[in-house]
């Protein structure tokens, strides 16, 4: 079979499309280019180049033409010397929020393949976008943008003014409200008594239900009202509500109990807002609406290095990943949800090429689907690189 991990031929042949593609197709460069930082891994190369700063956009496309990298970065943070070579002598101006949501942080990604993980992460991004960052932190939309990362995820980026300037701490503050991190159940739920009993002169409450907020009401209140009542609409119309709880982590044993708990009756007061009854029903929709209601990454979180990071190094727009050959793709709230990446990122061309390929893989990308078998095959130039790029094949010349 020969090497597939470092064939000298198929990572001159991937660094040959990038040129092409370089050569015909301009890059996005950021605004005030000239007070970031750039980085670069090169084809063959061994770790990032970095602490790079370009005054003239000529100066970057020469680079780039004269070197062709695999990857390119530049930093989320403005500074006054942005090509230094340390950090404190780069004298911080001020940084961008960034969002970086990747697939491979998904709960169970690893039972996913790599179409059922961009669907998937696409949603969670959505959730991030739209319910948070608009709705309850009300940052302005024209402050926003977002980009498919040309690997297996999303980035956002928020330019709003206000938080350029905040440290990592501050923002440490917006991951923890966005991925519900220490948020009391007192917070969201109170108790209110439904029942007393007298003894003498005094009345001592005999019974109490946990009321639940209205589903309308803004931030997390309503957020963990509406997710509860969902679960419970996907609970009772799915075929196999045994199987659909353990989704949400519930062992087979308690799922039983809970299924035996949550009758018609306890279904419509939940519906109406009352939490109560059966202790096995209240500590699942507690904890599970909290689960499914945050943005849902590593342990419920966002890549938190990145979103807390003040000098952190992001993909540049309209660039190629080096893993995939798929480009950096703007995209906006309107059209995320209809956004392809195995569409609408692949940019490199048809030209059929050869390549061997080291065990059997199957995907749809351009419309068009590909059920392929382990050996040497001809394929397009644009699905040659993608598996080379993930180290499943390697080109025959």
């Amino acid at each position: 079979m020969g090497n597939f991990l470092n064939s000298n031929d198929s990572l001159e042949f991937v660094k040959d499309e990038f040129r092409k593609y370089y050569k015909d197709n301009s890059v996005e460069l950021p605004d005030r280019f000239g007070r970031r930082e750039f980085a670069f891994v090169l084809f063959g190369g061994k770790g990032i180049i970095r602490h790079l700063g370009f005054e003239k956009i000529n100066q970057f496309t020469d680079f780039l033409k004269e070197k062709t990298p695999g990857d390119i970065y530049y930093s989320s943070a403005y500074y006054q010397i942005p090509d230094a070579p340390t950090m404190q002598e780069k004298n911080w101006m001020g940084a961008e929020l960034i969002f970086d949501l990747d697939s491979d942080h998904l709960p169970n990604a690893e039972k996913l393949d790599y179409t059922q993980q961009l669907k998937m992460v696409k949603k969670e991004f959505f959730k991030l976008v739209d319910d948070f960052l608009l709705n309850d932190f009300g940052f302005d939309e024209k402050y926003i943008e977002l980009y498919f990362s040309g690997g297996r995820g999303y980035h956002c980026h928020v330019k709003d003014p206000k938080i350029l300037n905040i440290d990592s701490s501050e923002r440490r503050e917006i991951i923890d409200y966005i991925t519900g991190r220490d948020l009391k159940d007192s917070l969201v739920f109170h108790e209110q008594v439904t029942d007393r009993k007298s003894y003498g002169n005094r009345s001592f409450p005999s019974g109490k239900t946990l009321k639940m907020p209205r589903p309308d009401e803004p931030g997390w209140r309503g957020r963990v009202s509406r997710g509860i009542i969902e679960m419970v609409n996907e609970i009772k119309k799915s075929d196999d509500p045994i199987e659909k709880l353990k989704e949400y982590g519930v062992k087979k044993s308690d799922a039983e109990k809970l299924l035996d708990d949550l009758s018609e009756e306890r279904i419509k007061r939940i519906k109406e807002g009352r939490l109560d009854q059966s202790k096995t029903i209240r500590k699942f929709f507690l904890n599970s609406a909290l689960r499914k209601t945050a943005v849902s990454m590593s342990a419920g979180e966002t890549d938190e290095p990145v979103t807390c990071d003040v000098k952190r190094l992001i993909r540049l727009p309209a660039s190629l990943h080096r893993k995939t050959g798929f480009k950096v793709e703007k995209i906006t709230l309107e059209t995320l949800m209809e956004f392809d990446p195995l569409r609408d990122a692949v940019v490199l061309p048809d030209n059929p090429v050869k390549i061997e390929l080291n065990q059997p893989f199957g995907i749809t990308i351009k419309k068009e689907e590909f059920n392929l078998k382990q050996g040497i095959q001809e394929l397009p130039t644009y699905l040659a690189v993608f598996l080379i790029g993930r180290k499943k094949a390697k080109i025959i010349l």
